[in-house]
């Protein structure tokens, strides 16, 4: 996209939240940055590049020794570092990916993120690899009546839902979710962003993913979430086995 045609979001701070993997994060900051001009953009990590690209601001933290201490992090001190009315979170695995798609009552909400298929009691939004949350929220996470858990995602849009709605905030109802981010349902392609590493193959394109994959220092998550990669990548190669071979080779190669 030309950068003058770029969305503004000056409202918006961009941010990634990192101890690991932090190249395939600057990736997705960048990606993120080619279509949508931020208010800011932050990467909240322990590490980062000698290079780093312009526009990213680096925020020097102690290393985040597990997922726990994420969650915790993003539920207590995200607020600390976010001055606009709202933030685009995002991961290695989860950033914007058509602008277009933007909409303006996204800004409307207190939180969105991609709608979770598993659950049918209508708190089933959502996701936060990729997700919007506004200052209200933020600073409501770490007030006394916020019950703060691990993975934090779920303590927003499930644990304490009810007691965030009851302080007047606003979550997107599925269907807006969808529009916003896709990850274990909805479609991609005709979302705002995605989160999840199985649809990056079809949206970056093979060889973009093989680089990004191949860079990658912590793989948990590629790992849980090898069959749905494998598929995704099936479907471009030729089959199980081909997209197999390759992941096999990718892995090796990368470790060599």
């Amino acid at each position: 996209m030309n950068a003058r045609l770029r969305l503004e979001l000056q409202q918006v701070t961009l941010v990634a939240v990192t101890s690991v993997n932090i190249a395939a994060t600057v990736a997705a900051l960048e990606r993120s940055m080619a279509q949508v001009a931020f208010g800011s953009v932050k990467l909240i990590a322990d590490n980062a590049p000698e290079q780093l690209p312009p526009g990213i601001e680096w925020i020097r933290i102690a290393p985040l020794a597990s997922a726990s201490a994420y969650s915790g992090f993003v539920l207590e001190r995200l607020a600390d570092h976010v001055a606009t009315s709202h933030a685009l979170l995002v991961q290695w695995d989860g950033h914007v990916i058509h602008a277009d798609r933007w909409r303006p009552e996204f800004l409307d909400h207190d939180y969105i993120g991609a709608a979770w298929p598993q659950f049918d009691d209508g708190f089933d939004v959502g996701n936060g690899g990729f997700s919007l949350r506004s200052r209200a929220l933020m600073e409501a996470c770490r007030a006394p009546g916020f019950t703060p858990s691990h993975p934090e995602d779920l303590a927003v849009g499930r644990e304490n839902r009810a007691w965030l709605e009851a302080q007047g905030l606003r979550f997107a109802t599925p269907a807006l979710a969808d529009a916003f981010s896709a990850e274990r349902r909805g479609d991609p392609a005709a979302s705002f962003g995605f989160h999840g590493i199985w649809h990056m193959p079809r949206l970056l394109g093979r060889d973009a993913f093989w680089e990004i994959y191949s860079a990658l220092d912590e793989r948990t998550t590629a790992r849980r979430d090898f069959r749905s990669l494998l598929w995704q990548v099936a479907r471009g190669v030729g089959g199980l086995g081909r997209a197999a071979t390759l992941i096999r080779d990718h892995y090796w190669r990368a470790r060599a």
